[in-house]
């Protein structure tokens, strides 16, 4: 991978010559500067943080002979103004979960860093193309998850084909992750672990970062409409540690006015360890080879001028924990809701609801996620990875792009988790997880 980066390093000026020769060249300038304010409240003493980030992302597409393309893009990053994310809570001794996620985890010290975000080539033809590099994903179980100043992204390639019946079949081999909230590029068992990893099936302090090993991801994916249907598939396995097969088919009508869409969805998936779960010794394991997990997930909605509504419920059941790394993007359920995930559980409830009302042409939305998540026993480890609490979560957001300034976009999330019922939980189930108000606002400017 490291030849190919130098041979597009070499093949671009050569671009640029061909520019003013044959005039077949375009370049399309790449922008992206995003301005972050985040902060974290909680009741008593426990500690309070805040971070006020900025990310601006330079770069640009080179297109040539209509199908051919080469995109690039640097990234810095800068820590404008922070509570001491380094400092640990006065009372659980645990250590600041949100916005130290919006800089450097690798080198919390960091206050100023950058990093070659993307560089790749790709081609296209009329039903079929490959990308080759440095790139964005947005699969299933591997996605760009955009809620920090910058996304995370892969290294590797990916081919699609379409069929003349409009079958769409894509693959993806990836060799290496650049972690969202990190400055360099990590094999895949590196970049398991960068998050805080929890505790083992044995109620210990997790021993799985940094000595994971796994070399690479291989994903498939089919999708075809017919009509108001789609169906999507994908089997991402990650190798030496798991592989998750993923269905999602939905259905979406009018009624005779045409003023109401509803929409039904039906998702399901199967997950199984493999090889040696990421190390042999079973106290140093990311996953047990021995588990086999199952999630049923549904989602009914509609849809009528400037309102979308649409409820979800997910059970997720099986042997051993369901786990997708959260270094690599968000889950995939019908019932996920920013700001916390459900990953690493043996069982789970979940029922959500989603309310969006839009106005002036759809520049300016308010929107509303409530959710109920029952969780495993906080006593069993083997079956609740983040000793997490069963939680209620309430996101209120409001997003809004000017109309002078089509650019321009500012978005407004205020995030509450409450435990459920009346157990009395210590502050290492409380801090970072519930009990907490969190606000997130940011500004982006995009120039593509």
């Amino acid at each position: 991978m490291r030849n190919f980066f130098l041979g597009l390093l070499v093949v671009l000026p050569f671009l640029s010559f061909s520019q003013q020769e044959k005039k077949q060249v375009t370049f399309t300038p790449d922008m992206h500067l995003r301005v972050y304010w985040m902060s974290t409240s909680y009741p008593g003493e426990y500690k309070d943080d805040y971070a006020l980030g900025t990310s601006f992302l330079l770069g640009g597409k080179v297109s040539f002979k209509e199908q051919w393309q080469v995109r690039a893009g640097f990234r810095t990053y800068a820590n404008l103004s922070s509570s001491d994310l380094s400092a640990l809570d006065p009372v659980s001794n645990g250590s600041n979960r949100y916005e130290v996620g919006l800089f450097d985890l690798l080198d919390k010290e960091d206050r100023f860093f950058g990093k070659l975000e993307s560089i790749s080539l790709s081609y296209t033809a009329d039903n079929w193309g490959f990308s080759l590099g440095r790139m964005g994903v947005h699969s299933d179980w591997v996605n760009s998850q955009d809620g920090r100043l910058s996304p995370t992204g892969i290294e590797g390639g990916n081919i699609w084909y379409e069929t003349k019946s409009d079958w769409r079949l894509s693959a993806w081999g990836i060799g290496k992750m650049s972690v969202r909230g990190t400055s360099e590029w990590l094999s895949v068992g590196e970049s398991i672990g960068v998050f805080p990893g929890a505790r083992d099936v044995n109620g210990q302090p997790s021993q799985y970062p940094g000595n994971t090993a796994s070399d690479w991801i291989g994903i498939l994916e089919v999708s075809k409409k017919w009509g108001e249907v789609k169906l999507n598939m994908s089997n991402t396995l990650v190798q030496n540690i798991s592989n998750t097969l993923w269905l999602q088919t939905e259905k979406s009508w009018k009624n005779s006015e045409a003023t109401t869409i509803w929409l039904w969805g039906i998702q399901a998936g199967f997950q199984s360890g493999l090889g040696e779960g990421g190390n042999p010794d079973f106290n140093l394991q990311y996953k047990n080879p021995k588990d086999r997990n199952w999630v049923f997930s549904t989602r009914v909605g509609y849809e009528v001028p400037h309102w979308n509504f649409h409820l979800n419920y997910t059970k997720v059941g099986g042997q051993g924990r369901w786990l997708s790394p959260r270094e690599w993007g968000k889950d995939a359920w019908y019932t996920f809701i920013p700001r916390e995930r459900n990953e690493g559980n043996s069982s789970v409830d979940a029922l959500t609801a989603f309310a969006a009302y839009s106005l002036l042409q759809d520049r300016l939305k308010f929107f509303a996620h409530l959710g109920i998540h029952w969780l495993p026993a906080l006593d069993s480890p083997e079956a609740n990875k983040y000793n997490m609490p069963s939680y209620r979560q309430l996101n209120l957001g409001v997003k809004y792009q000017p109309a002078m300034i089509n650019k321009l976009d500012f978005q407004l999330l205020v995030m509450n988790k409450e435990a459920l019922g009346d157990k009395v939980l210590n502050p290492r189930q409380i801090y970072n997880k519930v009990q907490l108000i969190h606000v997130n606002l940011i500004a982006n400017w995009r120039w593509n």
